[in-house]
C-alpha cells in the first residue's frame, strides 16, 4: 500500500470497473475535452530513451493524462486496456504496453501452472491481432504465484512450454509478449517470477525475440540489487523496463536509494530501443511535476 492508499492491484481493479462502466465514454471524452488547457509542465528535450508512464499511476481522465504527458515529453502510456488504446493513439502517444485481458487475478495467474495455459493463451490469441491493428507492439503477461506441488524447475518448464505456444503467433503479428518480474518480499507475496535468474531461464528456454522480460527496476532492487550489472549481463532477454523509487514506490528523485540517471545511461549505452516506463505513485502535491522530474532524471 502506498502513502496515497493506492496499489497497482487496487488500481487495476478500479480501472477495470471504471472502463467497463463507461464503455465508449473514453472516446466521447476525447472529443468533448479537446479544447482543454495546455500542459503545465515544460516539455523536455528527447534523449536516447523512449519514456512512458503507467496509466494506473494517475487518476486523471485518460485524454487529459495524454495531453499532459505529451506536453512534458513522454513518448507513450503504459499498461493500457484494449478499449482505451484508441484514446492514447488519437492523442499522438504510443501504447507502450497493453493488457490482453481484464482480470482481478491478472498478477497472480501465470504460465507457471499448466492449468492456466488454456485461459492465458486464449486471451493472448485474441489480443495479438487487435494489438497489431492498433500499433501496440507489447503485451504483458505474468509468471504467476507459486503453486503447491510445482517446484521451481517445473515452473520454469511450464512457463517455457506455454509461452512457446504463443511465440510464433506473436512473431507473425510483430508483437512482443513481455513477462514481468515482481518482488515477493514487499508487494506480491508468493509471486514466482521474483528473480532475474528465474526470468532469464524462461526467456532463454522460449528462445524467441518476441517473448522478453519486463524488467521492473523497483521490484528487482528490492529482491536483488546490483541493478546496472544485472541489466548489462541480461539485456538480450529484456524487452521493457519499469521504474519506481525504493523504498515506497514513489518519486525517482533524491529521496530514494537508486541512481536512476546512471541506470538510464547504462540502459541507453547498451543500445536499448524499447521503452522505459515510469510506474510510481507520486507522494508530493503535484503529480505532473513528479512525472516531469522522472523524465528529466532519465533523459540521457
Amino acid at each position: 500500500m502506498t502513502a496515497s492508499g493506492i496499489t497497482r492491484r487496487d488500481a487495476l481493479a478500479w480501472l477495470g470497473t471504471t472502463i467497463t462502466a463507461l464503455g465508449a465514454a473514453p472516446w466521447l471524452a476525447a472529443s468533448a475535452d479537446s479544447g482543454s488547457h495546455p500542459p503545465r509542465s515544460q516539455k523536455m528535450t528527447p534523449g536516447r530513451l523512449k519514456q512512458s508512464l503507467s496509466r494506473w499511476t494517475s487518476q486523471a481522465p485518460l485524454p487529459e493524462l495524454c495531453r499532459r504527458l505529451k506536453g512534458i515529453g513522454f513518448a507513450g502510456v503504459d499498461l493500457v486496456y484494449a478499449d482505451e488504446w484508441a484514446v492514447v493513439n488519437d492523442s499522438g502517444l504510443a501504447v507502450t504496453m497493453g493488457y490482453p485481458a481484464k482480470r482481478d487475478n491478472f498478477l497472480t495467474m501465470g504460465f507457471n501452472n499448466p492449468a492456466h495455459h488454456a485461459v492465458l493463451l486464449k486471451e493472448l490469441e485474441a489480443a495479438i491481432p487487435l494489438a497489431k491493428r492498433a500499433g501496440v507492439t507489447n503485451l504483458i503477461t505474468m509468471f504467476g504465484n507459486r503453486q503447491p506441488g510445482i517446484d521451481e524447475g517445473h515452473a520454469i518448464d511450464n512457463c517455457v512450454a506455454g509461452l512457446s505456444k504463443i511465440a510464433p503467433y506473436a512473431a507473425e503479428h510483430g508483437v512482443t509478449i513481455c513477462v514481468e518480474l515482481l518482488n515477493s518480499k514487499v508487494d506480491h507475496p508468493g509471486y514466482q517470477g521474483d528473480s532475474t535468474r528465474f526470468g532469464v531461464a524462461v526467456i532463454k528456454g522460449v528462445d524467441s525475440p518476441h517473448v522478453k522480460l519486463l524488467y521492473d527496476i523497483y521490484h528487482m532492487q528490492i529482491m536483488e540489487g546490483d541493478v546496472i550489472r544485472t541489466i548489462r549481463d541480461n539485456i538480450a532477454w529484456i524487452g521493457h523496463f519499469h521504474t519506481a523509487g525504493v523504498p515506497g514506490r514513489h518519486e525517482i528523485d533524491d529521496t530514494q536509494e537508486l541512481n536512476y540517471h546512471a541506470i538510464a545511461k547504462a540502459i541507453a549505452d547498451l543500445g536499448f530501443d524499447g521503452y522505459l516506463a515510469h510506474e510510481f505513485v507520486p507522494a508530493g502535491p503535484d503529480p505532473f511535476a513528479a512525472f516531469a522530474e522522472a523524465v528529466r532524471v532519465c533523459t540521457v
